[in-house]
């Protein structure tokens, strides 16, 4: 069975302290994993009628999946960084800039490395923003928060689908990196609170929640223009 797709400026020592925070988030990533070798699942995403894609199961089913979702975050801090909203502070500036750069590198990994093991990769997605005021920084800010915090769940959830263990080890590096962009949106929006890792996103045993592909599919698939599948278990 398959499913279709269809801060304000609080001076220099805050900006120093967040750049150290996220900083981390890009270094290695352009290298780290992309030597991967070996996918042993062959069922990978197809072309169905030239218009869907099925991401298929397995480790690239699950790569396919991430890839995807990074897609969808580049593209985002790509329009927001191209117009920045008005009135925008410096920190705010760079914060976005940073997370900007981050997932251009998490997306063009990603391509790499299932490149490396197959000659299915997933193709460019086309993206929608209904709703999204990209002129508005509340409007922004909630769009980041709502993506970074599907990512981190995404990934938790994902985890366990992972076979080949130099794939889930790259998937925990950059789950980890999502979390910071999640910490740092959230405390941009209410600085100085408990909101970087709020009830919402941390369960009961104080760990990020991990939601499962057709939950995350509820966030993300409004933003999605380009129709692609998946099989119900695999991913």
């Amino acid at each position: 069975m398959k499913k279709t797709i269809s801060v304000s400026n609080q001076g220099a020592t805050l900006d120093t302290s967040r750049r150290n925070f996220l900083k981390l988030g890009g270094i290695g990533l352009a290298m780290a994993g992309l030597t991967l070798i070996g996918c042993d699942d062959n069922d990978d995403f197809q072309v169905i009628n030239n218009k869907v894609f099925d991401l298929g199961s397995g480790d690239v089913g699950v790569l396919n999946y991430a890839y995807a979702l990074e897609q969808l975050e580049a593209d985002f801090y790509t329009k927001v960084v191209n117009n920045f909203y008005s009135g925008i502070s410096s920190i705010e500036q760079q914060l976005f800039t940073d997370l900007y750069h981050h997932e251009l590198i998490h997306r063009d990994f990603f391509k790499a490395a299932i490149s490396g093991v197959t000659s299915n990769v997933l193709p460019k997605l086309e993206f929608q923003y209904p709703g999204v005021d990209f002129n508005s920084r509340s409007s922004v800010l909630a769009t980041a928060k709502a993506l970074e915090d599907t990512g981190v769940a995404a990934y938790n959830g994902a985890g366990k689908y992972i076979s080949n263990p130099d794939y889930l080890v790259i998937a925990g590096k950059i789950v980890s990196v999502e979390a910071r962009h999640a910490s740092a949106i959230r405390n941009t929006i209410n600085p100085g609170s408990a909101d970087f890792s709020g009830d919402d996103v941390i369960d009961a045993n104080g760990l990020d929640l991990a939601k499962e592909p057709k939950d995350i599919v509820m966030v993300a698939g409004g933003f999605i223009k380009t129709p692609f599948t998946w099989k119900e278990r695999g991913i």
